[in-house]
Parts: structure tokens; sequence; C-alpha cells
């Protein structure tokens, strides 16, 4: 496979290095993260300058459990950020073969390539190599969106544990498509479920998330993060928010009813929605360069992919004033074409 540079969404400094700074500000539609974040109706920063412990971290594995209908909150971690849990799982296991869905989020491949192992992309799951030890999938798939049953991904699962393997699937997007989780299913030997709480949440910046796993698997991670992984403000606001069943129902429909409106919005500019999820859309034009820089330079980011020369992938504005700003751009750049 060919690996690059690493990019990911959500970098204003290097756009305002290259056009400066807009008058408005940036517009960051580069991310697939929640533009309406979780407030918890109470804030208790009494102990925000303590070290997190052992009882609160309890609590919020057990809320963890809860939302994501784990029957043991043993089975899992809490990290500071999947991102975290994907650099550790390489080291975890001696050089082999793995397989990973592609095109997806490319810390995965980069990050098993660095640790010594073979990586191999497959573009769905009959065409993953038998011979791998380790086979990942992003479920739904960012950034577009496909989708993988749980059925065929129980059965992936019980055929690496048959030869010792490994099925680890993020989960990041999975709290807007709750259908396709097999979180529940842990206690498979060898299935790793990893959940991403900025995401949806809208508090990419807390750096919260979590590995579902087998309790060998639990207690390696738990060697390796070392305590007081994670922060105090992250428990105690990730307890409050993944119970919060209310708030997560209303968000859940907020953000279906906002990606209807994207679609609308780039479809009346002649944009082919091509996937996503409710949290982001992926266009595909030959009009990419275009349209990326003509957004550029009014202040708005997108996300574009070096090896897929197509793609856009828009985020979702978080107010009128960012839909109209959005909008007034598009309209702007059509008007420059014709």
């Amino acid at each position: 496979m060919t690996l690059v540079k690493q990019e990911h969404g959500g970098d204003p400094q290097t756009l305002e290095d290259h056009y400066g700074r807009p008058k408005q500000g940036w517009l960051d539609l580069s991310t697939g993260i929640n533009p309406q974040p979780y407030v918890p109706r109470k804030l208790d920063l009494e102990n925000w300058g303590s070290l997190p412990s052992a009882s609160s971290l309890s609590k919020l594995r057990r809320a963890a459990a809860t939302c994501y209908g784990v029957s043991n909150p043993n089975l899992i971690t809490a990290a500071p950020g999947t991102q975290s849990l994907i650099q550790w799982l390489p080291r975890m296991r001696p050089s082999g073969n793995v397989s990973v869905i592609s095109p997806t989020y490319n810390e995965h491949a980069l990050c098993w390539h660095n640790a010594g192992h073979k990586v191999i992309e497959a573009n769905n799951l009959k065409h993953v190599e038998k011979n791998s030890d380790v086979v990942i999938v992003v479920n739904p798939n960012n950034p577009d969106g496909q989708q993988h049953e749980p059925k065929d991904l129980k059965r992936l699962a019980e055929s690496q544990a048959k030869k010792g393997g490994w099925l680890i699937v993020d989960e990041a997007f999975c709290d807007v498509s709750p259908e396709l989780s097999i979180a529940s299913s842990v206690g498979l030997p060898g299935l790793i479920v990893l959940r991403s709480f900025g995401k949806f949440y809208g508090l990419a910046g807390l750096r919260l998330g979590f590995a579902i796993s087998d309790p060998a698997i639990a207690e390696s991670f738990s060697s390796l993060l070392g305590p007081w992984a994670v922060s105090t403000p992250a428990i105690m606001i990730g307890e409050v928010a993944l119970l919060d069943i209310e708030w997560r129902q209303q968000t859940l429909l907020q953000l279906k009813l906002a990606s209807e409106r994207l679609d609308e919005v780039l479809k009346a500019f002649n944009l082919e929605v091509v996937g996503g999820t409710y949290l982001f859309r992926l266009v595909s034009t030959s009009r990419r360069g275009a349209i990326y820089q003509s957004l550029a330079e009014r202040g708005i980011m997108v996300r574009q992919f070096r090896l897929e020369p197509k793609w856009l992938r828009f985020g979702l504005p978080g107010n009128e004033e960012s839909w109209q700003r959005l909008e007034s751009a598009l309209t702007h750049h059509k008007d420059r074409e014709n």
C-alpha cells in the first residue's frame, strides 16, 4: 500500500498561513465533529484539581457500559482519546499481516505499518486476506459512510478468533448509527471495539475514548496506559454525558435533520453526495480543487483527500449564520464558474 504524510481535518492554522485570516474567522467544516457540543447542566469544579480516583473511573466505565450495551464494565478501558489506543494496539502483537478495509481513517494503516506489520488494503470484507492476523474495520466508515452488518462482523470475529487473530472495529461514528454496533458482542476472544466520545458529543478537545475488549486485552491496555491516563474533567463530563439519554435522542434527531439539509444545499449546487453519516457528507466532483480553493478564500474549511482526487468532505454548520455563510460561498463559486 502507499503511505503518505498524514493529514487531518480541524487544522485552520495551515490554511491561515496560506490564505491569511478571514474577517469572519474560519468556519471549520473539515471534521466530523458535532458542532453543537454537549453542555453539562451542572459543572462541579471542586475536584478538577485532584488526580482521577479509581472509583470515579469505575463510574465512567459503568456509564460507558450502559451507553454502549456492554454487560461487563470491566471489559471497557477508558483512554485519552481513541487515537492513543490506535497507536498502542500495533505494539501489543508480534509483527504480522494486517488487513485494513480502505479507504478509511489513515492513522490505522500508518500506526501498524510503523510498528513493523505488513499492511494490506481491502475494499470490503470479502477481499480480506485469509492469512490476516489482524483485520481493521471502521463502521460506519470515515469518510464514505460504508456500513457493515453486525452479523458479518461477528462471523469475521469468530473466524479471526479460531486462529488467534484480532478483529478491530472502530465505531467512532456509531453513535449516529447505533444499530451497527457490535459492542454488546465483545467477550469473543480477539474482538476489540473502539468508541470515540468527542465526535458525537462535540467535545473532541476533552480527549476521551474507549476500548471494549476481552479481559486479557483490557488488562494489557490498562498496563500500557498507566495511572491517571484520563483527566478528572474528562471522567466527570463523560460519565454525565453518556447517561444523558434525553440529550442523546434529541441530538440524533437534530443531526439527522441537519445532514438532510446539507444534502439539499450541496445538491442545489450540483455536487453529488456519495456517502457519509449524520455528522458529515462526502461529495465527489471533478471540480474539487476549484471548490476547495474558492471556499478557503472565503474562510471555509472542508476536507480534501490526497489519494481520492474527486472527494470533498463537508461537516455540519453549527448555526444559521454558518449555514448562510456556506450557501453564500457556494453561490459565489457558482457565479464565478459561470
